[in-house]
């Protein structure tokens, strides 16, 4: 299970890199529809989510000390604070849905989480590649 915690944190800090460049490409879509961002909303309402809750499974199922578990908790949560941020940022916009100085301070802190949460991945996959192997010297049992 430590493998399957190594693997799964490594692709959710993959996906996390891309759901920047997925930002990036909402943000430069010419002309800007309703669908420029729909990358970067399935992946962080969807995929993003979902590998969370993986991670802290694995996490889990590797019996990785109650620290790195609780590590793990944390990029869900921040997840859960993204699409908070995003919806308090869209309430903010004017009459006509532009964006006003406060709609855009909040938008701001949307992509800091963000920044945070891979941080925080990049922790949980140094910590779970430091768990022993089963049946290495360190656990002190066999395979």
């Amino acid at each position: 299970m430590r493998k399957a915690l190594v693997v799964v944190t490594t692709v959710l800090l993959a996906v996390f890199v891309f759901q920047f460049v997925f930002a990036a490409v909402g943000a430069f879509t010419r002309p800007a529809g309703d669908g420029a961002y729909l990358l970067h909303s399935v992946t962080g309402m969807a995929i993003i989510p979902a590998l969370c809750v993986l991670t802290v499974l694995f996490a889990v199922l590797a019996r990785a000390p109650g620290r790195v578990v609780g590590m793990t908790v944390i990029p869900l949560g921040l997840v859960i604070l993204q699409a908070l941020i995003a919806m308090l940022a869209n309430s903010f916009t004017d009459a006509s849905g532009s964006s006003t100085t406060l709609s855009l301070i909040i938008g701001g802190l949307h992509a800091f989480n963000g920044i945070i949460a891979v941080h925080v991945v990049v922790g949980v996959l140094r910590e779970a590649q430091k768990l022993p192997v089963p049946g290495s010297v360190l656990t002190g049992t066999t395979t």
